[in-house]
């Protein structure tokens, strides 16, 4: 008799990873199941993880994923997206979703199961995401709803619940700025190349035509490039084998081509500072004569002198009490209160399990036979047996967490929109409910911007002409929901806040953060903690639509590593569905957000209980 799997799950797993290398038409294709995101990387597919159990979810979130990632591999040229790539940030996640929809509209055509598991797939990120609780087009992704409307539209299928909403809510504008244009779709998802000029002359409709770039169709190597592209798959596989071209190196390896575009980014920067300090050095002023010009303003960030701000005139740090009266934030807590009921309870349990290990370490413990201190009146006994001996003192050991801040930084942009923020601001309630009870000090801040799209950066930004390289180009929003000094039972309605339609908008990372950070050093607590809760890179359109496409994610990186250099501050991060571990030294990465409550608590356990002699050299060799 054939001997059992020890885990149920396997054979599913292998069956999977075999249909799914004959859909992706390469046999040595890697497939691994990960808690890591999905996706594909060169000749290696990740998946979600599938547990023991085998719950149907589970089961058709990996089915659809595999379907997806195969379909890809299979039927999208690197080299071609990368010539139709457009430069601007909101144009490429439009170009991004409508090639996604192409690709697995086309397999729905030739293989009709696929359609089925990719709706599965559809269905668990718009719940995750909470697609269908969205009521406004401007707090729905449009790249997201023009994605699900060609899909659509090439399969006649329909979208699970909340796709079909976002679809809906963007649907009407789209089909009125497209025109007739996309009655063409059916007859392109075959042709990658003609589906990526039909993307681009859509994306143009939708009025993100300054964000595509120079025409791909137009450039004076077309010729060249063409008989490239006609040459026999023996010479492109020869050619592949020698020397792998720009765009595979930049597809196989991301993070190395950005990491080298930012050194790139920062070696201007700092030869454009070199010049003009040799412009002022050569400057011949008459003694006693003051300059002509004024100095110039300081930089606006510690970390990056070269990170550049349009205007700081629009942004605001707001109590949260000011963004809505007291009576709607308690509807909005009341709100918060009944959505997660069913969560309370184990984030309950997660707080009490942290309490009692913070209380563990807080019981007195004493030095004995010290020459002065409190007198010890143990050990009176000898003084009365022996008036000779001297008096016994005692001195009350340091408990390592007492003197202590925690800074919990929320992200609070629209992809947090739903369960994840409903989920982020219940478990900074209850931590900051039980470490507050340890006698813990904890400050809530939240960030996202005023408007999408810029707000009234963007627009004085128009009214002086457009200047070239602006640099930062919306008006910032820094939301104070708790401040360190404030007791919890005051606070507590302000959570709520996170709940109101509207609030969540673009994600602006490094200024936050920085923010935070000077903040917390002007705490006059001897040990500072910054607990940072993010579900993505820095993204805000107005500003990567005409700034270099790193600009946030290099500032972010810069005041990270000043962070972790100056030690002033302890800082973690907790990514949800995003890997932060690439951005911050001490960081964890989650895939549902179901697990945040435990990810804080276990990431600020271990910061209480981490070895005290480890810190104390640290803060001695800062």
């Amino acid at each position: 008799m054939p001997k059992s799997p020890d885990n149920p799950a396997d054979p599913f797993k292998k069956a999977l990873a075999d249909a799914t290398r004959v859909m992706a038409d390469d046999p040595d294709l890697a497939v691994a199941y990960s808690v890591d995101p999905p996706g594909l990387t060169g000749d290696t597919m990740r998946l979600p993880q599938v547990s023991r159990r085998l719950t149907r979810d589970e089961i058709l979130l990996a089915r659809g994923t595999a379907d997806s990632l195969a379909l890809r591999h299979r039927h999208h040229d690197a080299r071609v997206a990368e010539r139709y790539r457009p430069q601007g940030q909101m144009a490429r996640d439009l170009m991004d979703a409508m090639e996604t929809a192409r690709i697995e509209a086309l397999g729905a055509r030739h293989m009709p199961g696929t359609a089925g598991n990719i709706d599965a797939r559809i269905a668990a990120e718009a719940r995750r995401k909470g697609y269908d609780q969205i009521r406004q087009a401007q707090d729905a992704p449009l790249a997201i709803a023009a994605g699900y409307l060609i899909r659509h539209l090439a399969t006649g299928r329909p979208l699970p619940p909340g796709a079909d909403n976002v679809m809906a809510l963007w649907r009407g504008f789209i089909e009125d700025m497209a025109g007739d244009r996309l009655a063409e779709i059916p007859n392109l998802l075959g042709d990658q190349r003609a589906f990526a000029r039909f993307a681009r002359d859509v994306i143009r409709d939708l009025g993100y035509g300054d964000q595509l770039g120079d025409d791909p169709d137009e450039t004076p190597d077309e010729p060249e490039a063409e008989a490239e592209d006609e040459a026999s798959p023996d010479e492109d596989e020869e050619a592949g084998a020698e020397q792998p071209s720009d765009s595979e190196e930049a597809d196989a390896s991301p993070e190395r081509s950005q990491e080298e575009e930012q050194d790139s980014a920062q070696a201007q920067v700092s030869t454009e500072a070199q010049d003009d300090a040799d412009d002022l050095e050569a400057e011949d002023l008459p003694d006693g004569e003051a300059p002509r010009e004024p100095p110039p303003p300081p930089a606006h960030s510690e970390a990056d002198p070269g990170y550049r701000v349009f205007t700081t005139r629009f942004d605001e740090v707001v109590e949260a009490t000011d963004l809505a009266d007291p009576a709607e934030l308690d509807r909005l807590r009341a709100y918060l209160d009944t959505q997660l009921e069913p969560l309370k309870g184990a984030v309950g349990r997660l707080a009490n399990k942290l309490q009692r290990r913070l209380q563990a370490q807080q019981s007195r413990s004493w030095d004995f036979d010290r020459e002065e201190g409190i007198l010890d009146a143990g050990r009176l006994a000898r003084v009365v047996a022996n008036p000779t001996t001297p008096l016994s003192f005692k001195v009350e050991k340091d408990t390592e967490f007492r003197d202590t801040v925690v800074t919990l930084l929320l992200d609070n942009s629209g992809s947090m929109r739903g369960r994840p923020i409903s989920i982020a601001a219940i478990c900074a309630d209850v931590l900051a409910r039980t470490l507050e009870r340890c006698d813990v000090k904890v400050e809530i801040l939240g960030f996202t911007t005023r408007a999408w799209k810029g707000g009234q950066s963007r627009e004085a930004w128009l009214a002086q002409g457009r200047p070239p390289s602006p640099g930062r180009l919306n008006d910032l929003r820094h939301i104070v929901y708790k401040s360190a000094d404030a007791p919890w039972r005051r606070a507590r309605a302000n959570l709520g806040l996170m709940m109101k339609e509207g609030l969540l908008k673009e994600n602006i990372d490094g200024e936050a953060l920085e923010w935070a950070h000077r903040r917390l050093v002007q705490r006059p607590e001897a040990r500072r903690i910054l607990m940072v809760i993010s579900d993505g890179a820095p993204v805000d359109d107005s500003t990567l639509s005409v700034n270099p496409a790193n600009t946030l994610e290099k500032h972010l990186r810069d005041v990270i590593a000043m962070i972790e250099r100056r030690r002033a501050v302890e800082l973690i991060a907790i990514g949800i569905g995003h890997d932060v571990t690439r951005y911050y030294g001490r960081a964890v990465t989650i895939t549902d957000v179901e697990q945040l409550a435990g990810a804080m608590t276990e990431q600020l356990a271990a910061l209480f209980e981490a070895d005290p002699r480890r810190r104390a050299r640290e803060r001695r060799r800062a």
